[in-house]
């Protein structure tokens, strides 16, 4: 009798065509005996079939050999090891290619005989991978490795963004920094440059006035046209009374007159509120000598006049300056045809006016109207 079983593993799948056959060894056969192995197949292993062969003799009786669809011996695993008092069995792997077959063969040691079951399985029946199951999970990992790239890709660049926002913004405040100090550098430049620029202004003023008192004279006044509250000094620094108007019987005159060259005085003016200086044509000297004179007329004389904290020239021109001043230089260049003042403290040019006439030119101080 020959046997054959499925296994649990192939429960689903008995619509195989199995055929099993007997071989019976033209080696004294015996009739009667029931040794016929027992195939069993066992389940799905390692992308095979797990097939197992049993004998009802004793393991030391008889021997177990596998043979594939090609006739060659398989070596099987025996199901009962280190004991000869069990049952002989044994088990192999059938894999797709082998032929699909597999016969077991028990060889009685004892009585030279032999038995052989053979089992055939269609190729359905072994586990087998479906073309599109391949296909569905290379799309699967490619999905799967396009979500992580996609992530990797959108972390990378919010990193990048995130760095370049912060670069931006290191550089926006490396830009505020140095506009700061841009800003500060031209503040403390421009400040440099008004301070040279006034440095060099203050030492022109300083040379012109240095270049105008080279010129000093000594002048006298003219005891004849002397107001009575009217102080003079023989050196070049009459000292005069303050006044509101010019009426010629407030004006005194020097005793010496300059018709050609540059020539340079000094009037200490003091504190007062009002005076005015200049120089006036000889014509007009004259006349307030033998007090022949009322008024003056228009380029009889040239001057400057301090009045109510505020500077002018002859014909009522304001001068910018209102530094006080206590003592004023007058500088009379006649060739150039250009009366100058200065501030003698702060060595520097108060004002020039032009000389319309020629001759010669006497300087005038003027105390004011009531002489004092």
């Amino acid at each position: 009798m020959v046997h054959c079983c499925l296994g649990m593993g192939l429960s689903g799948q008995v619509t195989a065509v199995i055929f099993t056959f007997v071989l019976v060894s033209p080696h004294h056969p015996t009739a009667g005996v029931g040794h016929d192995p027992l195939l069993v197949l066992d389940g799905y292993e390692d992308s095979g079939i797990r097939m197992k062969c049993f004998s009802e003799r004793l393991f030391a009786q008889v021997q177990l050999l596998w043979t594939d669809g090609r006739g060659d011996n398989v070596t099987g695993t025996p199901l009962t090891t280190g004991t000869t008092t069990g049952n002989a069995g044994s088990s192999i792997i059938l894999k797709p290619g082998s032929g699909n077959s597999m016969s077991c063969k028990i060889i009685d040691k004892l009585l030279k005989t032999s038995t052989e079951s053979s089992v055939v399985i269609a190729d359905v029946f072994f586990p087998a991978t479906s073309p599109w199951l391949t296909a569905f999970v290379m799309l699967l990992l490619l999905s799967v490795f396009l979500v992580i790239a996609a992530i990797y890709k959108l972390r990378k660049n919010e990193k990048t963004i995130i760095r370049e926002k912060n670069a931006q913004t290191e550089i926006k405040k490396e830009i505020e920094e140095l506009k700061e100090k841009l800003a500060e550098e031209q503040q403390r430049c421009q400040k440099e440059s008004q301070d040279i620029s006034a440095t060099i202004e203050k030492l022109q003023n300083e040379m012109e006035f240095r270049r105008a008192q080279s010129k000093a004279v000594t002048i006298t006044l003219d005891e004849t046209c002397l107001h009575p509250n009217t102080t003079s000094k023989t050196y070049h620094q009459p000292t005069l009374s303050s006044h509101h108007e010019i009426p010629p019987n407030t004006v005194v005159v020097a005793t010496e007159g300059f018709f050609e060259k540059k020539h340079y005085w000094e009037v200490e003016v003091g504190d007062k509120p009002e005076w005015e200086l200049g120089v006036v044509r000889e014509d007009v000297r004259w006349k307030l000598r033998n007090k022949a004179i009322s008024t003056f007329l228009e380029g009889s004389l040239f001057s400057l006049q301090f009045s109510q904290g505020e500077y002018s020239l002859t014909g009522g021109k304001v001068v910018g300056s209102h530094i006080p001043c206590r003592m004023v230089g007058v500088l009379l260049d006649q060739q150039s045809d250009v009366l100058s003042f200065f501030h003698v403290e702060e060595k520097c040019h108060l004002a020039s006016v032009p000389l319309n006439s020629s001759g010669k030119f006497y300087p005038f101080f003027s105390s004011g109207s009531n002489g004092k």
